[in-house]
């Protein structure tokens, strides 16, 4: 197979899908990989390790394109990425196509591509290892930027971890998956008090697994509870993820209205639309906006602030599929855990609740290939 790597083209996102140990060895397998000129610059992979691993450079991002049967990129495409695509192409990628808007999504449906969505890829013990490797990230990444943000001038002045006699920051964590979970624990470790917010079940997970006594407390996620938890929030997180659909509001306008000057929001979900009403999506570059005089940081790609980490983080956990993955339809239906991950084929929604997500028609993989 030809495999195209791109280089990014959101605004300081500097990751790349696959690094060299990774093209090395699907070179190894009999694959043809090309990588865009200084794809992997910002994540340490340089042009001549790439040709060490067997790869080829290519200078432009229309030959990058052209050449592939199967691109293989990190964050969901752009309208100018989607227009270099070519029919029945393969494309790969962070997709939230739930979420995306009605121009890109059409705009994808019309190239005619094959796209299967890293974050819907279900392994044989129903685990997403693909999102799971950018959630542990993203987790432990949120409070560094949190106590950034809670810094004078702009912020509540704030130190995390308090000092003797002056309490630590307050924060709340919607949400126990793999991003609750790691934010709850690093902040934990910097000296936070934290509030994980969720149902039942999670709460209970979380119980058997934290030994940070006194220092996580877990409620359940009803809605007084969200309202009484926010309210005292220094910072608040929103790490609730329905794969496949968008995030629903908890939190209301009201409740961020009810917050304290300064604080801080960090909602994670916005990929998929946001777990927080006065959500919207913001860049590396223009991170964050003031709303009800809250502070609001809500960029979808913000694990390329460790470039190096992220990129090799998926590209360890992408190669193997990336080896099992042809272009017969045989290929699609046998295996279930690529299957899980195939959102369109051929311009086709073949997942049922994107279609139902985007209001369009469901089609099925045909029988015979």
């Amino acid at each position: 197979m030809h495999i195209s790597i791109p280089r990014e083209v959101r605004d300081l996102d500097q990751r790349v899908a696959l690094g060299t140990n990774s093209v090395a060895l699907l070179v190894a397998a009999g694959h043809q990989v090309y990588v865009q000129t200084g794809a992997g610059a910002g994540s340490g992979f340089e042009d001549e390790h790439y040709v060490q691993a067997g790869a080829t450079i290519v200078y432009s991002t229309e030959e990058a394109y052209k050449r592939a049967e199967l691109v293989c990129k990190v964050a969901t495409p752009s309208l100018d990425e989607i227009d270099e695509l070519m029919p029945h192409q393969i494309l790969c990628a962070f997709g939230h196509l739930a979420a995306a808007s009605r121009q890109r999504f059409q705009k994808l449906l019309d190239k005619e591509i094959t796209f299967f969505a890293y974050e819907m890829l279900r392994d044989a013990q129903g685990n997403r290892p693909l999102l799971r490797a950018m959630s542990e990230i993203a987790g432990r990444l949120i409070p560094q930027v949190a106590a950034r943000l809670l810094e004078s001038p702009d912020g509540r002045g704030l130190l995390l971890a308090g000092i003797p006699g002056l309490p630590p920051a307050e924060v709340c964590i919607l949400g126990a998956g793999e991003v609750g979970f790691n934010a709850a624990r690093s902040f934990a470790g910097m000296g936070a008090q934290v509030t994980v917010l969720d149902d039942a079940h999670r709460l209970a997970e979380l119980d058997r697994v934290f030994d940070v006594p006194g220092r996580i407390r877990l409620m359940y996620a009803y809605p007084a509870q969200i309202a009484k938890a926010t309210a005292f929030a220094d910072v608040l997180v929103g790490a609730i993820l329905r794969p496949g659909e968008r995030t629903p509001h908890v939190v209301t306008d009201d409740m961020v209205k009810a917050m304290h000057p300064g604080a801080v929001i960090i909602d994670v979900s916005v990929d998929q639309g946001g777990c927080v009403a006065t959500t919207r999506p913001t860049t590396m570059r223009d991170p964050t906006y003031l709303e009800h005089g809250v502070i609001h940081y809500c960029v979808p790609n913000f694990t390329a602030l460790v470039a190096r980490t992220a990129s090799r983080s998926l590209s360890n956990m992408l190669r193997p599929y990336l080896q099992r993955l042809d272009l017969s339809r045989d290929a699609l239906r046998s295996d279930p855990e690529l299957r899980s991950a195939l959102m369109i084929h051929r311009g086709r929604v073949v997942d049922e609740r994107l279609a139902a997500a985007q209001g369009v028609e469901l089609h099925r993989l045909p029988e015979e290939p």
